[in-house]
């Protein structure tokens, strides 16, 4: 841990950690609430990502620069950026320190950092990421690569991972395999398809997950469950996998990988971690189990939902009135519902839009049957969802409303 230094710490009514999407939206909405509020928020990057778009950007369906932006574009005006990463989270002080041996104390605390990207956990997949048939549109260099694989292969077999969960945007894994697939039977191209998923099934969410059954069987692609990459030989083109029955390997021609993750580092040493390395929350209030003056909300969470921007914007009014209670500047915090939703492209122009809420409840925004892609659902994924993001997630606009239905008939 860094030492810290012998300067005074600097004390802020609410400190945000982090600067990704759940960490600015609460941010610019408290802010919105009270433009004077002393707001700060620590975050190393200078660039900003709109990562849902990846997927499309493996797809040939989205310019990789329309995914990014500088970070001091998008920082909410009145908060202060700390450009700094944090070293360790100290709840009892009510402080953290940073990498620069600074210390920062709070009021309130709200903890956004997202989660951690664990490449070198796959051996060999790093030293072949990006070349050699191996690609990944978890990452934004990386996105490019999956289209022009998609574009150029000629046939041979390509190999699509899934590690095991809780996974930033549980259906990305899928999704690269349909929008490939796609690309190769515009293009004529017949290749053998399979998919490797460390899980038991195609989607958490039953009633998703016959749907999905069907979708993958429509590109004759085959599903191996129970398989969890564990090395990559890129120069073999070689993939090994981890099942009950002991090890196995393929050839590939194309392999997409998404890597195994995991709470940031830095929150599984700290005091705020669970069991499981997550922040601890209450799933509702997303308040800290044990520090009433800790909020956190995102992919960092133990909360038992998916970790999608979706849940994020759902989150958001729920922190944002919680910390205005914490600092007795009133607020009517609503209940976090477990919402979460995951807009699975099935193809190019097509969209299975499946929102679901805590113990796998089905709902609807729309008076449609969710389980049927619509090219309506393409339009929100490519055009609506990412103008929304920029100018109304991270400016702090609220969208608590209106609910989505919930479909009883379909939560079985």
């Amino acid at each position: 841990m860094t030492e810290p230094s012998n300067a005074p710490i600097a004390h802020h009514r609410v400190l945000v950690a982090g600067g990704g999407t759940a960490g600015l939206s609460v941010a610019s909405a408290l802010l919105r609430r009270h433009p004077d509020l002393d707001v700060s928020v620590i975050e190393p990057s200078t660039e900003h990502y709109y990562q849902p778009g990846w997927t499309l950007v493996g797809g040939g369906d989205m310019p990789q620069r329309h995914t990014r932006r500088a970070q001091a574009d998008v920082m909410p005006e009145g908060a202060r950026w700390v450009q700094d990463t944090i070293a360790s989270f100290e709840p009892e002080a009510n402080r953290v320190t940073l990498a620069s041996g600074a210390q920062h104390g709070y009021d309130v605390l709200v903890v956004a950092l997202g989660l951690q990207l664990n490449w070198d956990a796959i051996e060999g997949l790093v030293e072949t990421l990006g070349r050699n048939g191996v690609t990944s549109n978890y990452h934004y260099d990386h996105a490019p690569y999956t289209h022009e694989l998609a574009s150029t292969l000629a046939g041979g077999r390509a190999l699509f991972t899934q590690p095991a969960m809780p996974i930033k945007c549980a259906g990305a894994p899928q999704k690269a395999l349909y929008l490939t697939a796609d690309t190769l039977r515009r293009r004529g191209v017949n290749a053998a398809i399979e998919f490797y998923n460390q899980g038991a099934s195609m989607f958490g969410v039953p009633v998703y997950a016959r749907e999905l059954d069907k979708v993958i069987a429509g590109y004759g692609a085959t599903p191996y469950f129970g398989h969890d990459l564990i090395r990559v030989d890129g120069e073999r083109q070689q993939a090994t996998f981890k099942t009950a029955e002991g090890e196995v390997t393929r050839d590939f021609d194309m392999l997409h990988v998404v890597p195994p993750q995991s709470a940031p580092d830095v929150i599984r040493s700290s005091a705020l971690a669970g069991a499981a390395g997550w922040v601890s929350v209450d799933r509702h209030r997303l308040l800290h189990t044990a520090y009433d003056n800790v909020f956190a909300l995102g992919d960092c969470t133990d909360t038992p939902n998916a970790k999608t921007m979706a849940a994020v914007r759902r989150q958001v009014p729920t922190v944002v009135d919680g910390v205005l209670n914490a600092l007795e500047l009133g607020g009517d915090a609503p209940l976090y519902d477990g919402y979460g939703a995951c807009p699975l492209t099935v193809e190019h122009g097509r969209v299975l839009l499946a929102e679901f809420r805590y113990d796998q409840e089905v709902v609807s925004s729309f008076p449609l049957d969710p389980r049927q892609p619509r090219r309506l659902h393409w339009l929100f994924k490519r055009h609506v969802f990412p103008m929304m993001y920029w100018q109304m997630m991270l400016r702090g606009h609220d969208w608590r409303r209106p609910h989505p239905r919930p479909m009883p008939e379909l939560s079985q």
